[in-house]
Protein backbone atom coordinates (compact mmCIF):
# COMPACT_ATOMS: atom_id res chain seq x y z
CA UNK A 1 0.00 0.00 0.00
CA UNK A 2 1.25 3.52 -1.06
CA UNK A 3 2.43 5.80 1.83
CA UNK A 4 -0.10 9.09 1.96
CA UNK A 5 2.34 12.15 1.06
CA UNK A 6 0.57 15.27 2.56
CA UNK A 7 3.71 17.43 1.05
CA UNK A 8 2.15 16.46 -2.41
CA UNK A 9 -1.62 16.68 -1.74
CA UNK A 10 -1.94 18.93 0.98
CA UNK A 11 -1.96 22.26 -0.82
CA UNK A 12 -4.67 20.13 -3.18
CA UNK A 13 -6.63 19.34 -0.22
CA UNK A 14 -6.65 23.15 1.24
CA UNK A 15 -7.36 24.67 -1.84
CA UNK A 16 -10.31 22.49 -1.91
CA UNK A 17 -11.16 23.35 1.77
CA UNK A 18 -11.66 26.62 0.54
CA UNK A 19 -14.03 26.13 -2.15
CA UNK A 20 -16.01 24.37 0.32
CA UNK A 21 -15.73 27.22 2.54
CA UNK A 22 -16.41 29.88 -0.32
CA UNK A 23 -20.06 28.41 -0.29
CA UNK A 24 -20.45 29.63 3.45
CA UNK A 25 -18.77 32.88 3.05
CA UNK A 26 -21.45 33.39 -0.73
CA UNK A 27 -24.72 32.34 1.92
CA UNK A 28 -23.47 34.80 3.71
CA UNK A 29 -23.39 37.75 1.64
CA UNK A 30 -26.51 36.93 0.20
CA UNK A 31 -28.38 35.91 3.28
CA UNK A 32 -27.59 38.77 5.65
CA UNK A 33 -27.99 41.79 4.28
CA UNK A 34 -25.59 44.07 6.38
CA UNK A 35 -22.10 45.27 5.42
CA UNK A 36 -20.06 42.83 7.54
CA UNK A 37 -21.81 40.04 5.56
CA UNK A 38 -21.90 41.20 2.03
CA UNK A 39 -18.93 43.56 2.02
CA UNK A 40 -15.85 42.10 4.25
CA UNK A 41 -16.68 38.81 4.59
CA UNK A 42 -15.87 37.78 0.86
CA UNK A 43 -13.36 40.42 1.21
CA UNK A 44 -11.86 37.76 4.08
CA UNK A 45 -12.23 34.62 2.00
CA UNK A 46 -10.36 36.21 -1.05
CA UNK A 47 -7.14 36.62 1.53
CA UNK A 48 -7.71 32.80 2.65
CA UNK A 49 -7.84 32.27 -1.00
CA UNK A 50 -4.39 34.49 -1.51
CA UNK A 51 -2.76 33.05 0.91
CA UNK A 52 -3.11 29.80 0.02
CA UNK A 53 -1.95 30.63 -3.63
CA UNK A 54 1.45 32.34 -2.16
CA UNK A 55 1.97 29.32 0.28
CA UNK A 56 0.52 26.25 -2.15
CA UNK A 57 4.44 25.29 -3.13
CA UNK A 58 6.56 26.75 -0.32
CA UNK A 59 4.16 26.22 2.81
CA UNK A 60 2.25 22.64 1.79
CA UNK A 61 1.18 22.21 5.73
CA UNK A 62 -0.04 26.03 6.28
CA UNK A 63 -2.67 25.59 3.49
CA UNK A 64 -4.07 22.75 5.17
CA UNK A 65 -4.99 24.98 7.99
CA UNK A 66 -6.36 27.47 5.74
CA UNK A 67 -9.94 26.37 5.23
CA UNK A 68 -10.33 25.20 8.85
CA UNK A 69 -9.52 28.95 10.28
CA UNK A 70 -11.94 30.30 7.29
CA UNK A 71 -14.96 28.30 8.49
CA UNK A 72 -14.28 29.01 11.95
CA UNK A 73 -14.17 32.74 11.43
CA UNK A 74 -17.42 32.58 9.58
CA UNK A 75 -18.77 30.55 12.07
CA UNK A 76 -17.88 33.09 15.01
CA UNK A 77 -18.84 36.10 13.09
CA UNK A 78 -22.06 34.22 12.24
CA UNK A 79 -22.94 33.29 15.59
CA UNK A 80 -21.25 36.90 17.07
CA UNK A 81 -22.93 39.49 14.84
CA UNK A 82 -25.38 37.89 13.47
CA UNK A 83 -28.17 39.12 11.73
CA UNK A 84 -27.93 42.69 13.14
CA UNK A 85 -24.32 43.48 11.98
Amino acid sequence: MAKQNLEQSGPFIGMAGLAVAFFLYAYAAIARPSWLHSALMPLAWLVFLALGAAWFTRHPYRVLVLPVLAIVLWFALMMGFGPDA
